[in-house]
């Protein structure tokens, strides 16, 4: 199984000129009849690890060319820093960021505005749980403190529920000292899996003692796929409440428009809606995270992420 170690900021950077150089539609200045871009670039990173995640945004992006006029682009970027720093550059007009990501994006400079989170089933306020997980069978780690020396699998250093919140649980626990790198390697053996389901699974096959991935990904999705067997893996700790994940708009869009796409995420960028309208079928995908559809969120809801960094002193918070 391949493993994605720390990136170096030089590589980091490298990469992002390849990943994202095409021009947003909010740098052409030129716009359709409906008021929009004529071209908007929408950018994600997959929470599991796939060639294809543009297949899960099928119907929100012929919902978005649907109702905008806009050709939509959408940008498979490599990580987290990559959608960033594209909408940092004003090379992308839409992402969809983990509320860490999104956090970093703007203390890096990045002006945005929010446009809705995700919320697993209809009704339900938005957010989620980071997991610590182990094998069901590994009777020598049974919390948190039992992390401390051995093999951890992180997801990426810029995931909120595959980093940072487990940073901050292993400080809490006095595994670690701080979220410094030097003081993450100290405390444990970090290995980067890139994805989520990629960190949980490879728990499961034992290359790591334990590790984190967040509650959708080890309840349902991998149960569901068939690659892992209910019960395989136990949970050790659950964090609090995390922000959900958010789409958020560059401000170079301009407020009328932000407004438009504001109304639209949240009133039509949902199952129900999109099933309706033929425009998806069966299991009727949001994006790649399984959520049932977006609802309003507001800059403030991310302040408990903000939180959490001044905690732990992460050196990701900083981007």
């Amino acid at each position: 199984m391949f493993f994605r170690r720390r990136h170096t900021a030089a590589a980091v950077l490298a990469g992002l000129a390849l990943t994202l150089s095409a021009c947003s539609g909010s740098d052409s200045g030129a716009t359709n009849d409906q008021g929009f871009p004529e071209t908007l670039t929408l950018a994600a990173i997959p929470a599991e690890n796939s060639t294809d995640l543009k297949s899960s945004y099928e119907p929100v992006i012929a919902l978005l060319e649907r109702e905008t006029g806009s050709k939509v682009e959408f940008v498979q970027a490599s990580d987290y820093a990559g959608v960033v720093e594209g909408l940092i550059a004003g090379n992308v007009d839409l992402a969809f960021f983990g509320p860490f990501a999104y956090v970093v994006a703007g203390v890096n400079g990045a002006e945005m505005t929010p446009l809705g989170a995700v919320v697993k089933d209809k009704g339900t306020p938005p957010g989620y749980q980071s997991y610590g997980l182990t094998r069901a069978d590994n009777s020598q780690v049974n919390a948190l403190e039992d992390f401390k020396g051995k093999k951890v699998c992180f997801v990426d250093p810029g995931s909120t529920s595959g980093f940072l919140y487990p940073s901050a649980g292993l400080i809490e626990k006095k595994v670690i000292a701080s979220g410094s790198e030097e003081d993450l390697s100290a405390g444990v053996q970090p290995i980067y899996a890139g994805g989520h389901d990629a960190s949980a699974l490879a728990i499961a096959a034992g290359d790591c003692d334990a590790g984190f991935a967040f509650d959708t990904m080890v309840d349902k999705t991998l149960v569901e796929k068939g690659d892992l067997k209910p019960g395989q893996l136990k949970t050790v700790w659950k964090s609090e409440t995390i922000a959900g994940s958010v789409f958020a708009a560059n401000n170079d869009l301009g407020t009328e428009t932000i407004a438009k796409l504001k109304t639209l995420f949240t009133e039509k960028v949902n199952a129900e809606y999109l099933l309706g309208e033929g425009l998806c079928t069966g299991d009727c995908r949001i994006t790649d995270e399984r959520a049932w559809g977006v609802v309003p969120a507001e800059d403030a809801d991310y302040n408990g992420v903000r939180h959490v960094c001044e905690v732990t002193g992460s050196e990701k918070c900083k981007g």
